[in-house]
């Protein structure tokens, strides 16, 4: 019996080294610096008492560069599986003061075997970064270990949701898994993401940048567009982990969770009425839209800070949830560009693949005018919103509130590319272009030849007005399906989500189409 008492401490020794981690002194060190260790992130995230570790005693097999003398069960890494709100998750969380959280092989392929489980089961799958790249003293055995990561990821897009939080430095190759993976939630001041740091980039380029103004949380946030959240801390991270999780469907073969509401399926939103301006060049906030519209007004946005002139979310109609996208008139008057184009057709491809139905406010005046966005490629990343929203199966809800010219009202869920139920508003106006432009283009010869050119001038812009700057030609060709009131936008989108939710469309087989990236 006494063999098999030894045996026991023996495995208790080894399990509370490996808690341990890299020790007392690493772990305060890691507190100063206002981050939590990695076990402390897994018990923050997930329900009490649900974590199951996977691999806890794992060890490097390096043993150059004196790395058999520091074997630390772990490796620099803590993986395993518990549940947020009753739901199974799988997660890892990299452990800065084991290697600096370094990737080795051993810990590059515990990360795989989470990917793996979490693919086999059908569950989400939380990655919590904070690492210093790769362990060098591994040399290719690493780069290996974070191509199989790679791999997987590419595996398991748009079959479970992955979701990658960035709570320290993410540097070199190690940046590829959280970009693959669908959401990216970064720590200000603490995350860091980068190809090549400040030192690398001076000596190659001579530019001089710092840390956080090179790959910073709001750097990402506001100007490469890498991440989708920004969070105060690690709490606040973990947290909106938690809330996005909670909208989400288990795998692409579920649909999303359905949460009950107090707040009344047919609710008039009197607000509404009152929302868009006389003045048809008068700015307004499309977000007043989508609250009102949205179960309790609450809604999750999704890079709030990257290209303002489209927005993107998460928020519930009638219990069940909904990816929104609309034009923001405050930003650029609501027109497409480069980057709004982008942002909107990967929302548009996530909620397609794990089927969330789609609801698009449109207010557009149409794409943004400019050399620099045509050299950039906007005629390139405008069709991949094109492409997204023409390739989406999901129920489809489009309501246009006031502008929808020219291939921009194409673009933004119109009928013609399957939308499943389209309104408007009677301050709706679908044509090819605005009034002032196009009377200047139909009618020039005739206004260069009136007596009074200003009041013939003005004369044809009202009268095409009349014409065109209203939804009744669209609705009298089948292009709408109905003309609203807008306070009674809630009632009529929750009826035609009820009706479209068993919805199914089949498509062509084929391996995949050819997006234009």
């Amino acid at each position: 019996m006494s063999g098999v008492k030894e045996r026991i401490d023996d495995l208790r020794r080894r399990k509370a080294q490996a808690e341990a981690g890299g020790g007392q002194k690493r772990i305060a060190a890691q507190h100063a610096r206002g981050k939590m260790t990695a076990r402390e992130r897994i018990e923050q995230l997930l329900d009490e008492d649900s974590f199951v570790e996977v691999d806890g005693l794992v060890e490097h097999r390096c043993r150059d560069f004196d790395m058999d003398r520091n074997v630390i069960p772990g490796d620099g890494v803590v993986c395993g599986h518990g549940t947020i709100d009753g739901k199974t998750v799988y997660c890892f969380a990299q452990d800065f003061t084991v290697y600096g959280g370094s990737l080795g092989e051993m810990h590059g392929l515990k990360i795989c075997k989470i990917l793996d489980m979490a693919l086999k089961t059908g569950a989400p799958v939380i990655g919590l970064n904070d690492s210093g790249g790769a362990r060098i003293q591994e040399g290719v055995a690493s780069l290996g270990s974070y191509a199989e990561i790679f791999f997987r990821n590419v595996r398991a897009s748009g079959v479970i949701p992955q979701i990658s939080v960035i709570m320290g430095p993410c540097a070199g190759g190690a940046v590829y898994s959280p970009a693959i993976t669908d959401f990216v939630v970064m720590v200000d001041q603490t995350a860091h993401m980068f190809i090549t740091g400040p030192e690398v980039i001076k000596t190659v380029t001579n530019e001089e940048v710092s840390f956080e103004d090179l790959g910073g949380a709001s750097t990402h946030a506001t100007r490469s567009g890498v991440t989708h959240f920004t969070a105060d801390n690690d709490d606040d991270a973990l947290e909106l982990v938690r809330e996005l999780v909670a909208m989400l469907p288990q795998n692409n073969l579920e649909k999303p969770p359905i949460k009950s509401t107090s707040d009344p399926l047919d609710r008039d939103c009197e607000t509404l009425d009152e929302l868009i301006p006389n003045d048809s060049t008068t700015p307004y906030d499309i977000l007043d839209a989508i609250e009102a519209t949205l179960d309790d007004a609450a809604f999750l946005e999704v890079q709030a800070d990257f290209a303002g002139n489209i927005v993107v979310g998460f928020g519930r109609l009638g219990g069940h949830t909904i990816g929104v996208v609309a034009n923001q008139p405050k930003v650029l008057a609501g027109c497409l560009d480069i980057d709004a184009s982008v942002k909107a057709a990967r929302f548009v491809r996530f909620c397609d693949a794990f089927n969330v139905p789609l609801l698009t406010f449109v207010d557009v005046p149409g794409f943004l005018p400019g050399a620099s966005q045509e050299w950039g490629g906007i005629i390139r990343h405008g069709a991949k919103l094109l492409y997204a929203y023409a390739e989406a199966t999901v129920p489809k809800l489009t309501v246009i509130t006031r502008k929808a010219y020219g291939g921009a009202y194409d673009v933004m869920s119109s009928k013609h590319i399957r939308g499943d139920y389209n309104i408007a508003w009677p301050s709706a106006q679908l044509a090819v272009m605005g009034a002032e432009g196009a009377v200047q283009i139909i009618h020039r010869r005739r206004i260069g030849s009136a007596g009074d050119q200003e009041g013939e001038r003005k004369r044809l812009i009202d009268d095409y007005e009349e014409t065109f700057a209203n939804p009744y030609r669209a609705a009298s060709l089948g292009y709408l399906d109905d003309v609203i009131q807008p306070r009674e936008t809630r009632a009529k989108l929750t009826k035609a989500l009820g009706a479209l939710l068993e919805k199914e469309e089949i498509r062509p087989a084929r391996k995949h189409g050819n997006i234009p990236l």
